[in-house]
């Protein structure tokens, strides 16, 4: 990967970079290409909550690409809605919508099969009700879950919010952690670490959420950020993010802090990409993806930022921030993205040879997260 010179740099640069290999094509049959573990050993997500926390509407939104308007006539859910996604995005879970009024504390639901396999439980409160009820549930819920699986992830969303002025925000984000967290301690369950996020469908928040939660259950994580690490201070970019752009989740960023606003532009950069595709690229083709190995966008904003999106996969995007002084540098850039995504492969070679070998093999051995992946050599 060539280095970021301010001074060095010679603007006829260009290179000859390898194309991704014959075998790493767009099929016209979903994701068959990308393998993909059995339902049953895929981590899993656990929405719960109150009945009209918004748990379902959190579901939709994010996942199904429903408008926040439209999920005002969603009907109270009744029964357990198992959601399997991961033929549609990169992440590879099941999302188990469980119903507010379900009492899985009944002998006849199995607690084992329930949170056996759980990498993440999201408990919602509405924040806009009373929710001493909720917080009882919670701590309930939580005793349950851990006494079964103590390496679930434990995250509460302190939902709808937007109506909320952000004094009060803060108010109630307070009173329920310190509710919560005391909760725990009088029953000794001082070890249980509960995540709090302040949530909301009308805007970016409930995604930036789960972006935080998806996260916690992709082991190649610290080899991602690593190599968007890598990327920004060799290419002079100030934030880049790797996009699920079937959900915009981010499921990395580099390590410097995310800002909330440029996580919305980044958003509002794949709608736009997606939308225009949708309309002018397709020339008439419906079987072909409006997001492809093509798919490139350069926005220009009028304070001398530049947004610049690649494609990466048939699932993820990159998009970055940059200053347009830098932006000059294209040929670097697109240099440096080649050595990026010819990584990123390398990851998910790693990742299917681990879901190819038998359960028997320890985790630890084929683990991306413990795999050393390196760009192209500086």
């Amino acid at each position: 990967m060539s280095s970021f010179d301010e001074d060095g740099f010679d603007t006829s640069y260009s290179v000859t970079v390898e194309p991704f290999p014959q075998g790493y094509e767009y099929p016209d049959g979903g994701a068959d290409d990308y393998v993909t573990p059995n339902s049953d050993n895929k981590p899993r997500i656990i929405l719960m909550g109150l009945r009209r926390s918004g748990k379902s509407s959190i579901q939709k939104v994010v996942f199904h690409n429903m408008s926040p308007n439209e999920t005002l006539f969603l009907e109270s859910t009744n029964k357990v809605i198992k959601d399997d996604i991961s033929n549609s995005s990169f992440v590879q879970f099941q999302i188990w919508d469980f119903p507010g009024q379900i009492d899985f504390f009944d002998p006849a639901f199995d607690s084992e099969l329930i949170f056996g396999n759980c990498g993440a439980l999201i408990y919602v409160i509405d924040a806009q009700d009373d929710y001493m009820e909720a917080l009882s549930r919670l701590h309930m819920t939580v005793s349950k879950a851990y006494k079964v699986n103590p390496r679930i992830n434990f995250e509460v969303f302190i939902h709808k919010v937007d109506g909320l002025s952000d004094d009060h925000k803060i108010e109630i984000q307070r009173d329920i952690h310190q509710h919560a967290n005391e909760d725990l301690a009088d029953r000794g369950l001082d070890l249980i670490h509960l995540s709090f996020n302040l949530t909301s469908i009308y805007d970016h928040s409930i995604f930036e959420a789960f972006s935080k939660v998806v996260q916690k259950l992709i082991i190649q994580l610290p080899t991602l950020e690593n190599l968007l690490n890598i990327l920004c201070s060799n290419s002079g970019i100030e934030k880049a993010f790797l996009f699920d752009v079937v959900s915009k989740i981010y499921i990395a960023t580099d390590s410097s802090p995310v800002d909330m606003q440029s996580y919305e532009l980044c958003c509002d950069m794949i709608d736009v990409v997606i939308d225009v595709s949708c309309i002018y690229g397709l020339n008439g083709e419906s079987e072909r993806s409006c997001y492809d190995q093509d798919s490139c966008s350069i926005i220009k904003l009028n304070n001398s930022t530049v947004l610049y999106l690649r494609e990466v996969n048939r699932f993820l995007g990159l998009v970055c921030i940059l200053r347009e002084d830098n932006f000059n540098r294209h040929g670097l850039i697109d240099y440096n993205f080649h050595c990026f995504r010819k990584a990123i492969q390398e990851v998910f070679e790693v990742r299917n040879h681990a879901q190819q070998t038998p359960s028997t093999t320890p985790v630890t051995e084929t683990t991306p997260g413990n795999a050393v992946v390196s760009p192209t050599p500086i």
